[in-house]
């Protein structure tokens, strides 16, 4: 019987070596985001974050979990890695943040065939970048190298965050009521959603490249697709402060018409006025050389609003300006009326 040959999980392509490298490299970068709380570094089996009883008398733990979709295709074909982990945050943290919610901690999800250090540290250092912007602590994660079921370059994102507020202060939509107007806060552009559409307009239908110049962007077609998703985690906690928000919107995938109605009570309609905003170039130039229908645009991209506050009619300008003081552009882009008898549709878009 002929003896087998002695085999090693390198071999197999799985650098365990790599990986605790990779891990002892990002401990610094990781520990930059850690806010009051964190009890633990990364590299033990679980994280361990301690819940502010003084602040929370009634605490409801929040979760979400998201990733950023066919972008990653774009940070790879600009071989730019450095700010696809803002958007994996932004995806998790503006999805809890809607619902009242203070994001507490983060983890994430890095998927490869063969791990690249440089191009893995760039990733985490976006998301440190993210989990700043949120005043969110970056606790711990996973790499795992996966070959044969990646190729190339290739890899893949997902991110968890865990965050609390009071029972009494949950904003689950339930207050909503006719009169209400609806505060449309500004998206960064595209964010993260979208974008298996906007590759088949921009490379197979147009055939551009991500280097070349767009006019109507001022930029090249790259650094406008990987443009950051806007986090308002700071800009809405600093809006609660001082004003009550009857409902929020993430305006993400499925944009205006799948988002709105999923915290409208049924007896209610919104009415959103889409001249009330200016809608960034990205947007027409999609619809133009894309020959993609309003109704399909709507469906599918932000349209340059990314976040949707209902508010009192007699709070709606205040909450406004006090968005704008907070760095945010908004304005009131429409309001909440009665759905008619038989009426399935909650969101209607006039002008």
């Amino acid at each position: 019987m002929t003896d087998l040959q002695q085999s090693k999980y390198s071999e197999a392509g799985v650098d365990i070596d790599k990986g605790n490298a990779f891990v002892k490299g990002i401990k610094d970068i990781v520990a930059s985001t850690h806010q009051r709380g964190v009890l633990n570094d990364i590299g033990g089996f679980s994280s361990l974050f301690a819940i502010d009883t003084l602040t929370y008398n009634q605490p409801v733990i929040v979760s979400s979990t998201d990733g950023v979709g066919t972008k990653l295709a774009i940070a790879g074909l600009c071989n730019k890695h450095d700010t696809i982990g803002i958007d994996l945050v932004a995806m998790c943290v503006n999805d809890i943040i809607v619902g009242g919610a203070k994001p507490l901690c983060f983890l994430d999800y890095f998927s490869v065939g063969k791990l690249d250090i440089h191009t893995a540290t760039e990733v985490v250092k976006g998301i440190a970048e993210g989990c700043r912007q949120a005043k969110c602590s970056l606790v711990g994660g996973e790499t795992a190298e996966m070959p044969g079921l990646y190729n190339g370059d290739d890899y893949d994102l997902a991110g968890f965050v865990v965050g609390i507020v009071n029972r009494d202060a949950i904003i689950d939509g339930s207050e909503i009521k006719v009169g209400n107007k609806i505060v449309g806060v500004a998206s960064s552009g595209l964010h993260s959603n979208g974008y298996s559409l906007v590759r088949k307009v921009c490379f197979k239908d147009l055939g551009l490249t991500v280097g070349q110049q767009i006019e109507e962007f001022g930029c090249t077609l790259g650094e406008e697709l990987l443009r950051p998703t806007r986090i308002y985690v700071q800009s809405v906690l600093g809006v609660l402060k001082h004003y009550r928000i009857n409902g929020m919107v993430h305006n993400t995938g499925g944009g205006f018409i799948d988002n709105v109605p999923r915290i409208l009570p049924r007896s209610c309609k919104a009415v959103i006025d889409r001249s009330s905003w200016k809608m960034p170039p990205v947007f027409s130039f999609l619809s133009e050389k894309g020959n993609i229908p309003m109704d399909e645009m709507y469906r599918t991209f932000n349209m340059g609003i990314g976040l949707m506050a209902i508010v009192e009619d007699s709070v709606a300008e205040d909450v406004v300006h006090h968005f704008g003081a907070l760095g945010e552009q908004a304005c009131i882009i429409g309001e909440i009326v009665n759905t008619e008898n038989g009426e399935e549709e909650q969101v209607e878009l006039i002008n």
